[in-house]
C-alpha cells in the first residue's frame, strides 16, 4: 500500500494534539520491542519517539528477561505493546523480579485484547493499560483512549483522534446505523493511506469516492463518542441466523483461570452451518467438558463453543494477530 509522508507527519501531529502522556517527550524512554517493519512499531516507536526527542531502546524481539531488565536498568517510562506481552505481564511469574515502577504509560494495539486481562495486568504493575486502534491503511492509530480524562469506559478502545470522521454502516445495506448499532466501521482523515500501490481495483473497493476508508472492522459507538470494536467483519462466525464474534468468546474464556491463552475459529457444521471451536493452552489441567459447560452459563446459546482443542501455543504473527487461518486449516 501507499502511505505518504503527509500520512505519516499528519499521524504523528493529531497523536501530538492530544496533549496526553501517550505522545512521549525529551524526559522518556522508551522499549522499541515491535518490529519497524510493522506499522505500529516505525509510527509510535520510532516516528513519535524520535520526532519528540525520546530515548529508544531497540531490541530485536521480545526476549522476557532482556524485556524486563531494560525497562528496570533503562527507568523505561513508556511502551506501545501487543497483547501477547500484556499477557505476558499479567501472568508470567517472572515478571515479579524486577522493579518496573518507572512505567508510567503503556498502550495495546494491533489486535483484540479483554477488559479482564487490561485489568490484570493494571493492577499488577501498577501503570494503566491503555487501548487504541488502527490499520495500516490509517498509519495506524486512529482511536485511542484519552488517557488524562478523568474516566474511561470498559471495553472501549477510544475515542477518534483529531480531524478524523468515522461512520458506521450496515454490513446488508450499507447505510448509516446510529449510536450503540453495530455494522462495519468506516474512516476518513489525512492518516489514511493513498490506496494500494499499483492496485487501482483494490484501492477502488476499499475507498470509496467519498474518501471513506471500508476497514472490515465490526464496531459501535456510544453518544460519548467511545467505540468498542467486535471483530473482522470477515472472521465472524456464521451460526444459524447469527454472527458470533470469536474474540467476545476469547475475552471470556481468558478469564477461566485454567486458561492462559486461547483462540476461537468457525467449524462447518450441518445444522447450523458454523459453530464456535476453541483452540486452549491450560495452565492447569481441565477437561473440555468442563470448559464448554463453564461457557454455557454465560452466554448465550448460539455462542456456545461446539468443540475445544488443546494446544500448545496458539500460533500468532509479529504483531500479536491470532493466525486463525492456520488454526483453520488444521
Amino acid at each position: 500500500m501507499s502511505l505518504s509522508h503527509r500520512n505519516l507527519v499528519a499521524h504523528n501531529i493529531q497523536i501530538e494534539a492530544q496533549q496526553d502522556v501517550s505522545c512521549p517527550g525529551t524526559e522518556d524512554g522508551i522499549i522499541a520491542v515491535l518490529p519497524f517493519f510493522h506499522i505500529f512499531g516505525i509510527t509510535t516507536n520510532m516516528n513519535l519517539g524520535l520526532s519528540n526527542g525520546a530515548s529508544l531502546i531497540i531490541v530485536d524481539g521480545f526476549k522476557p528477561e532482556q524485556f524486563l531488565g531494560l525497562i528496570e536498568q533503562h527507568q523505561i517510562t513508556t511502551a506501545f505493546l501487543v497483547p501477547p506481552i500484556i499477557l505476558f505481564l499479567a501472568e508470567h511469574p517472572l515478571v515479579s523480579n524486577y522493579d518496573l515502577s518507572s512505567l508510567q504509560y503503556i498502550m495495546s494495539g494491533a489486535a483484540p485484547i479483554g477488559g479482564a486481562q487490561l485489568q490484570a495486568v493494571t493492577k499488577r504493575i501498577k501503570c494503566t493499560v491503555h487501548q487504541g486502534y488502527g490499520l495500516t491503511e490509517t498509519s495506524p492509530v486512529v482511536i485511542k483512549e484519552p488517557d488524562l480524562l478523568t474516566s474511561t469506559k470498559p471495553g472501549t478502545v477510544g475515542v477518534l483522534m483529531p480531524n478524523t470522521e468515522a461512520m458506521i454502516i450496515d454490513t446488508e445495506t450499507g447505510q448509516p446505523l446510529g449510536f450503540n448499532q453495530t455494522g462495519e466501521l468506516l474512516l476518513r482523515g489525512p492518516q489514511v493511506m493513498m490506496g494500494y500501490l499499483n492496485n487501482p481495483e483494490a484501492t477502488a473497493a476499499a475507498i470509496n469516492s467519498e474518501g471513506w476508508l471500508y476497514t472490515g472492522d465490526i464496531a459501535s459507538v456510544d453518544e460519548e463518542g467511545y467505540f468498542y470494536i467486535v471483530d473482522r467483519l470477515k472472521e465472524l462466525i456464521k451460526c444459524k441466523s447469527y454472527q458470533v464474534a470469536p474474540a467476545e468468546l476469547e475475552a471470556l474464556l481468558l478469564t477461566h483461570p485454567a486458561i492462559i491463552d486461547v483462540a476461537v475459529v468457525p467449524k462447518a457444521d450441518k445444522q447450523s452451518g458454523e459453530v464456535p471451536k476453541a483452540f486452549i493452552v491450560l495452565k492447569q489441567e481441565i477437561s473440555a467438558t468442563e470448559i464448554m459447560a463453564w461457557v454455557a452459563e454465560k452466554v448465550a446459546a448460539y455462542k456456545q463453543i461446539k468443540e475445544i482443542e488443546f494446544i500448545d501455543q496458539i500460533p500468532k504473527s509479529p504483531s500479536g494477530k491470532i493466525l486463525r487461518r492456520v488454526l483453520r486449516d488444521r
